[in-house]
């Protein structure tokens, strides 16, 4: 991997303090870990982030986890169990988690005096989250962030041209972009073939995380480098997000594939072609994107792998299919993506699906869907009601 990865140096403190009179050195500072979300992945991450601040020198050992408080009845307050047992039930069940990884129910406590935030939760929820934190005085000045959110941020606006015309036109960012516009502080962003219960148990993987720097690149990865868990940073933070956002419209058509009972195949030229229009989308629109990203890195052809295979977005768009009269889901009506989420997630959040509505609408706008075919057809499946069959047409 070294040609293809950012050079850094191993994360050592900037600064230590020395004690003359043992001999002894410690660092003038620590790094402080905090996590906002609680999902299946933030925990998971929250996990190998906080087995990483205790092994490694300059990092204070406490890591905090925002968690919507709820009471669980018969048990009491979320936080609280999560706290005593160190399990995370509802979303990562049985995995043990460090006892240095706090929940705590209040955004701004858990951002508090923290170096090193990481953000993931549903994207849906990011622009209240941001609100209640970029008040002042509540981000510390030396804060870095990195977003481990699957999904894009599409502005639709419209312009009135001097002949009186209303012309609609269309912006799409990156969410490490947006934390970065509206906290002032620089934002990565994580990605890879990586599914959360996985990760939690601690079987091998990679990942690929986008850095502005080499710093920042040595900051994140003694963060989350570990034996089971290999970091490969880039300086592509654009490449990284969009992938981790449009491999789940690509995995809604390879749960589509598998719902008409489509072999391997089919669902391979569908994985190819998603792959393509990924890559193609990224440079189209942000041109300073590295295609290496999607061929040989993990947040590109491996996490495609993964999520077509294994992932939420997939298992949804399978029983989509499957619950149309026409494919076995008898003669009333097909359920939609809003039932299925609350059926099969366990109060998760399906990201594919708003994401596939996005582009779909930002491609629109700017009258570039004939070059994508597979997400137009993905997103007339979920939303027009097209036929599954028809999902091949023009590709």
């Amino acid at each position: 991997m070294a040609p293809f990865i950012t050079k850094f140096d191993l994360y050592e403190p900037e600064q230590y303090i020395v004690d003359e009179k043992n001999g002894t050195r410690s660092p003038a500072r620590l790094e402080k870990i905090a996590v906002i979300g609680s999902g299946s992945w933030g925990t998971a991450l929250a996990r190998v982030a906080a087995i990483n601040a205790v092994e490694r020198e300059g990092f204070d050992p406490e890591v905090r986890m925002w968690v919507r408080e709820r009471e669980i009845p018969g048990r009491g307050k979320l936080t609280d169990i999560i706290n005593e047992t160190h399990q995370n039930e509802r979303y990562l069940p049985s995995v043990e988690l460090p006892e240095n990884l706090i929940a705590v129910p209040d955004i701004t406590t858990v951002v508090q005096d923290a170096t090193l935030i990481l953000f993931c939760v549903p994207h849906q929820f990011l622009p209240d989250v941001l609100k209640e934190i970029k008040q002042p005085g509540v981000i510390a000045k030396r804060a870095r962030a990195i977003s481990a959110i699957k999904g894009v941020d599409v502005q639709i606006h419209q312009e009135t041209e001097h002949t009186g015309q209303v012309k609609k036109l269309a912006e799409i960012y990156t969410f490490p972009g947006v934390i970065e516009k509206e906290l002032g502080i620089p934002c990565s962003a994580l990605g890879g073939a990586n599914i959360a219960l996985d990760v939690g148990k601690g079987e091998f993987c990679e990942t690929t995380i986008g850095v502005p720097g080499p710093k920042d690149a040595a900051l994140w990865h003694a963060v989350f480098d570990g034996p089971a868990f290999r970091v490969h940073p880039i300086e592509d933070v654009a490449g990284v997000s969009l992938s981790g956002a449009l491999k789940n419209v690509v995995a809604l058509a390879a749960g589509f594939v598998d719902g008409m009972g489509l072999g391997g195949n089919t669902k391979a030229a569908i994985m190819r072609i998603g792959l393509l229009e990924m890559s193609t989308f990224t440079l189209e629109f942000f041109p300073k994107s590295n295609p290496f990203t999607f061929s040989h890195h993990s947040a590109g052809m491996a996490d495609l792998i993964t999520t077509s295979f294994g992932g939420r977005n997939r298992k949804c768009a399978e029983a989509y299919i499957k619950s149309r009269p026409e494919y076995g889901g008898g003669s009333g009506k097909a359920k939609t993506f809003d039932e299925l989420e609350k059926e099969l997630l366990n109060g998760q959040k399906l990201q594919g699906v708003a994401t596939t509505k996005e582009v779909f609408d930002f491609l629109a706008i700017r009258g570039r869907l004939e070059g994508y075919p597979l997400f137009d057809k993905v997103y007339r499946i979920s939303f027009e009601g097209l036929d599954p069959k028809r999902l091949f047409e023009d590709l």
